[in-house]
């Protein structure tokens, strides 16, 4: 039966041509113009300002406001070129011009907010009292509060400057081997060469000589460049080091809490609430390794199906549920779901040539989205997709702010996803057919929370351990393998038979410039949503309303503000995070006790 939904995405309505599209080049020749324009006028800013000088700041921000949407338009696109062809010259040549205008755009930026610093702070109060900047506020603020804790402005330029080719570049390499690399597979009596997010789709295959076969083949294919991998890995985290030292800056976290807009105290209360409770998963990992008749689970086997009959859903079918179960929530989202698969917003075919892993990218000035996977038609890949949605409903939302406004950080865009994500594995739990079908989406659910609490708590530990001892030298190949490895037995809590010592040769988040610990973010967002779907599930007012309204302060709150405005709760305080971790133990103990005659 032909498929409704094309599964590959439609880029020709933002830029039509491709990586040698010639609307794409006038439109980054328009950015270059309007960077050029902006930095005159940063140059020209006066120091002291006077109130009576709002007109110049008020010129900067609307300048700013253009340059930032052409900026971010810019870059999406060349992501989506990037990454559904990894063999794209043309995109990779896009991607150094992308990152020789960012740095420009930084370098602008950083001699804007020291200027910002040294407005005095009666007249600052009074800037922002003009109806024009007032709504900028927060990010004003904060622009103006990070800069004091940096370096002067001509040595943060000066850092914007080398990170081209000094810090950018390693993660460029990290993507230009992955891009290159490919699976052998056999299937029958035919080999087929896979590419690494096809090779990892079989990790998830009801048959466990495939998932290990597959396992086996991509440790080999780490291993093998697993000497670059590690390259990149010290030599990225070296430039952060080393750029923390010169700001005076004495904990390697302070950059991504300060990022995620969070504080310390709120990220242990979170870890120290999953470590406290994760006996209940531990329970599960021993169940399902009795279910499938082992003593214990490989790290191959965390994703494996219950049943040896791998159940399928077609992609239309996943298309329809999905807008359907998002209609439960909020008419919005169903509608925003509906216009992502009528107007080929969706990059899903199943093909050799793509990049591993998927992603949801806006673009600000078309107020499109594009969204990046590999549909494979189980029950995680609905959810991916469900999750990557979310992300662009989160985005949608935000398209009527202020560009300045938009800009929230990666724990809170991963609310919007992972409660998108929720909603779909709720449905799908609660509509199963039979005992079996229910036992298997469950443990679908389940799964994700193991990868939250287990998974991301292990990246973190590493992460951790590795900016250590970073800061002692070079890190060898043989101890990340030693590192990962600890982190992950810690956070399995010792539970599983074979670990994946390359793990962090594999994990593109480790290797990415611009987010520091793209990990546990997820266990944030993940966490914060279940309190936002509780409260859906209970609320007596208008959900959709109350919602979109919490969307629309990611770009203008800290977290805890967030939190407390509109749900009425302390995120530095354990209560919070271990409400929600019960909703997942509730999840593991219908689950044990479905299964409890299933062995």
């Amino acid at each position: 039966m032909q498929s409704h939904y094309n599964q590959s995405w439609n880029l020709n309505t933002i830029f039509k041509g491709g990586s040698e599209s010639e609307s794409f080049q006038r439109y980054i020749e328009a950015l270059i113009e309007n960077l050029n324009k902006l930095d005159v006028e940063v140059r020209k800013m006066k120091i002291p300002v006077q109130i009576n000088e709002s007109v110049a700041l008020e010129k900067i921000v609307d300048l700013l406001g253009v340059a930032t949407k052409q900026l971010s338009e810019m870059s999406a696109y060349i992501s989506c070129l990037s990454a559904q062809d990894v063999n794209d010259k043309e995109a990779r040549i896009l991607i150094g011009k992308r990152n020789e205008l960012s740095a420009k755009y930084a370098t602008t930026l950083t001699m804007f907010d020291n200027k910002l610093v040294l407005i005095s702070d009666d007249v600052w109060q009074q800037l922002l009292s003009q109806p024009k900047l007032a709504e900028l506020t927060f990010v004003l603020n904060e622009r103006r509060n990070l800069s004091k804790d940096k370096l002067p402005a001509e040595q943060e330029v000066l850092i914007n400057d080398l990170a081209i080719d000094g810090y950018h570049a390693w993660e460029e390499l990290y993507d230009t081997i992955v891009g290159r690399m490919s699976i052998s597979f056999k299937k029958g009596d035919t080999e087929e060469s896979l590419s690494v997010g096809q090779a990892e789709n079989k990790l998830s295959d009801p048959n466990r000589q495939v998932r290990k076969e597959m396992f086996e083949a991509l440790g080999l294919a780490w291993t093998k460049e697993s000497d670059l991998f590690s390259e990149t890995l010290n030599h990225l985290g070296g430039f952060r080091l080393q750029t923390y030292k010169h700001r005076g800056w004495d904990s390697i976290l302070k950059e991504p809490l300060t990022y995620n807009r969070m504080s310390e105290k709120t990220l242990y209360a979170m870890w120290e609430a999953i470590t406290n409770n994760k006996t209940a998963f531990v329970s599960y990992l021993k169940r399902k390794a009795n279910i499938l008749g082992l003593k214990k689970l490989s790290w191959y086997d965390l994703e494996a199906p219950l049943s040896q009959t791998e159940t399928t859903v077609d992609y239309d079918d996943a298309a329809r549920t999905i807008v359907e179960q998002f209609n439960r929530f909020s008419t919005k989202m169903a509608s925003f779901a509906q216009t992502a698969f009528d107007k080929q917003w969706i990059e899903a075919e199943d093909r050799p040539g793509k990049r591993p892993g998927g992603f949801c990218t806006s673009f600000p000035d078309s107020k499109q989205t594009r969204i990046f996977m590999t549909y494979s038609g189980s029950a995680s890949s609905v959810a991916t997709l469900a999750h990557e949605l979310g992300h662009g409903y989160h985005q949608h939302v935000m398209d009527e702010l202020d560009i300045l406004n938009q800009n929230y950080a990666m724990n809170v865009a991963e609310t919007a996803s992972t409660f998108a994500e929720m909603i779909i594995a709720d449905a799908a739990v609660k509509n199963a057919v039979n005992p079996q079908e229910k036992i298997a989406l469950l443990e679908d659910k389940i799964q994700r929370s193991v990868a939250f609490f287990m998974n991301i708590h292990a990246r973190f530990l590493f992460e951790t351990s590795f900016y250590e001892e970073r800061k002692k030298g070079i890190v060898s190949t043989e101890k990340l393998n030693n590192l990962m490895e600890q982190a992950q037995q810690e956070a399995f809590c010792g539970e599983l038979d074979t670990y994946n010592p390359t793990f962090w040769a594999s994990k593109l988040h480790f290797h990415i410039t611009d987010v520091p610990f793209y990990n546990f973010p997820y266990t944030f967002g993940y966490l914060f949503s279940l309190g936002i779907y509780a409260n859906a599930i209970n609320s007596k007012d208008d959900f959709e309303t109350v919602y979109n309204e919490l969307l629309k302060d990611t770009g203008r709150m800290n977290v805890e503000e967030l939190a407390e405005k509109h749900l009425n709760v302390k995120l530095d305080e354990l209560d919070f995070w271990e409400k929600g971790i019960q909703l997942c133990i509730a999840d593991v103990e219908e689950f044990l006790r479905l299964t409890e005659n299933y062995i």
